[in-house]
């Protein structure tokens, strides 16, 4: 059974996790870390130290070495992490893996990793192609009777008729290629253009002479292209060495790029090998070299790095030393224990000849300023009114205990005030009610282990 999401409305608004906030680093024009921005509060020197990364990833001089966050709990390495893939913008492949998920009964340690490698490194290709490019003034199926007769009735061609600013042409384009404009959603009004080698269609956006229809409206206005509907365009393509290595895992067609991008519309997949993967590096290292396409080095942001064991750590160091490395950022809470699968100690618990290699920033926890701001911050991401003291009463638990635990009391006291009280703001009450010394509702972690140990343990 096919699933298809096409038509799936979401609400963006209900959509808010841990980092929805993150923005970017927050820094200045100089380089210099604002006090409060992008959602980032604090952490002064390793967001600046990590603008510093940002400035080499994108003059590509950080390829073969990585960055370490290292800092207790709750100290923002992953924001920070993912404040980086901001800061690089949407066209810089980011990819995150937790040490763990190397872990499975199906696929190599070294699989996981090598593919999420492939998919932290991206390829641009820039391509001069024929194509028909235009806005949709007409858009009418031509049907035909069916080969069995009867009522049924087929699409046998399409008119299409596509205007630019120097004048119009109408098309009679192939049935196939009406699937394809479907598939795209293509309405009278939309900028679209047809490569008139391979057909493929792509929906570029709406026409800016329908913004003034509507007030709002959830859609990407263009101008109306220049010169001859029949043209000759320079297209520019960003997919992943991954993306190559599953298009090819079963090759159906030549080594040349046109072959290798129609793979990627194909179903078929089989085992990547080592074999497969050095072929797509040779094809890629001749469009490099010809100029075709360039090398976009991504992120590959690996938390709890200290889950990883000696095998994940030997076929790392070898994997950054490769040409087509990407940035690697590592990030971990612990300090000295023993890299797993040994019983030898290292300092964050990862192998002594791969911390030589990487550059360490040290995360430091916050202060209840900086918690106070934070909760004023996921407050209003989750749209929760907090009074003074509520924002106050959470920063004490937070500097006292931690900040997660601080922000996961944010959405039980908004419910309690809303449906136990009626009110709309949260006060110190409504936390205090949930988190209370006598009776509370939601224990921390050193009430529950007071709890253990005094009953000792909930198993008799």
């Amino acid at each position: 059974m096919k699933v298809s999401l096409e038509n799936v409305a979401t609400k963006e608004s209900n959509r808010v996790d841990v980092h929805s906030h993150i923005a970017g680093l927050g820094l200045g024009p100089n380089g210099a870390p604002l006090p409060m921005g992008s959602g980032l509060v604090g952490q002064s020197n390793a967001r600046e130290a990590a603008g510093i990364a940002v400035e080499l990833i994108r003059a590509k001089k950080l390829a073969g070495k990585a960055i370490l966050f290292a800092g207790p709990p709750g100290t923002g390495k992953t924001a920070l992490a993912l404040g980086i893939a901001k800061e690089l913008g949407d066209n810089v492949p980011f990819s995150m893996l937790v040490g763990s998920e190397v872990y499975s009964a199906e696929v190599k340690k070294t699989e996981v990793l090598m593919e999420h490698l492939r998919r932290s490194i991206g390829l641009r290709i820039k391509e001069k192609k024929e194509v028909y490019e235009g806005e949709v003034t007409e858009f009418t199926p031509v049907e035909a009777d069916g080969a069995i007769g009867g009522y049924e009735k087929t699409i046998s061609h399409v008119i299409l008729g596509l205007k630019t600013v120097k004048g119009t042409k109408s098309l009679k384009l192939d049935s196939t290629i009406h699937e394809m404009l479907q598939k795209e959603r293509v309405a009278v009004g939309d900028v679209i253009y047809i490569e008139a080698n391979s057909g493929a269609v792509k929906r570029v956006g709406r026409s800016d002479s329908y913004a003034t229809q509507f007030d709002l409206e959830a859609e990407e206005y263009v101008p109306l292209p220049k010169g001859d509907v029949h043209k000759k365009k320079e297209i520019v393509q960003d997919i992943t060495l991954h993306d190559l290595d599953v298009a090819n895992a079963k090759p159906q067609g030549g080594q040349d790029i046109v072959s290798m991008m129609n793979q990627l519309g194909k179903p078929t997949k089989t085992e990547i090998t080592d074999k497969l993967r050095t072929e797509v590096d040779k094809v890629v290292n001749r469009f490099l070299e010809s100029g075709v396409a360039e090398l976009v080095p991504g992120v590959l942001f690996i938390d709890e790095v200290h889950m990883l064991d000696i095998e994940c750590f030997s076929f790392l160091n070898r994997a950054l030393e490769s040409s087509l490395a990407p940035i690697v950022v590592f990030a971990t809470n612990r300090g000295k224990c023993a890299i797993r699968g040994t019983e030898i100690v290292a300092p964050h618990g990862v192998p002594v000849d791969l911390l030589d290699r990487l550059v360490i920033i040290k995360t430091m926890p916050y202060s209840k300023e900086e918690i106070a701001e934070i909760v004023k911050i996921r407050a209003k991401i989750e749209d929760i009114t907090l009074d003074d003291g509520a924002v106050d009463k959470l920063s004490t638990v937070g500097a006292q205990r931690s900040l997660r635990y601080a922000i996961q009391l944010l959405t039980p006291a908004s419910i309690l005030a809303k449906f136990s009280y009626g009110a709309e703001t949260v006060v110190q009450d409504h936390i205090d009610e949930l988190i209370n010394d006598e009776n509370p509702l939601f224990l921390n972690a050193r009430q529950s282990a007071k709890i253990m140990k005094e009953q000792g343990g909930y198993l008799q």
